[in-house]
């Protein structure tokens, strides 16, 4: 089988599997954390 490696450079976000497989997250929480690290880093969080 071959793998297929496209390089991105806009409009798409490279994550670890690490925060999706952590059963104490919930669906709520990793949907939330992949949301944030999808954003630019100078992104402001804030509660609002």
């Amino acid at each position: 089988m071959s793998v297929f490696r496209i390089n991105k450079t806009k409009n798409y976000t490279v994550m670890s599997n690490y925060h999706l497989q952590d059963r104490n997250l919930s669906y709520k929480a990793k949907g939330l954390l992949s949301y944030m690290l999808s954003l630019p880093s100078d992104w402001d969080y804030s509660i609002k």
